[in-house]
């Protein structure tokens, strides 16, 4: 069965839902294994749904995929509403590794 571009945009909106409750879970392993299965999606779509089939569309279709990519992007923002203050707790810490390893070949610490 050949894949449509609005069954792929339903099929990455299945996987950006199972994303958000990944980050919701803080499980980082799974939320990159699903990135990755979108990515894979996402480069399928760009190659399948060319502007000039985009301008084919029925009204109803045309419809349909503009409701598909804003759930998406809704699901997006969500995901990084979780992602981004991990992200942010994990930057801090990498800096004060680094401070503290300044402050220790400054001043010879722990020799």
């Amino acid at each position: 069965m050949m894949n449509t571009p609005v069954t792929l945009y339903e099929s990455i909106l299945q996987l950006s839902r199972r994303m958000v409750a990944a980050a919701e879970a803080n499980d980082w392993d799974l939320l990159c294994a699903l990135e990755s299965e979108v990515t894979a999606l996402r480069e399928r779509l760009q190659q399948d749904d060319p502007p000039a089939l985009q301008a084919s569309l029925d009204e109803a279709t045309r419809q349909r995929k503009a409701t598909l990519i804003h759930q998406i992007l809704a699901d997006d923002r969500e995901i990084r509403s979780h992602t981004q203050p991990w992200m942010e707790s994990v930057k801090t810490l990498l800096a004060g590794n680094a401070r503290q390893r300044s402050v220790q070949q400054a001043y010879g610490a722990g020799r």
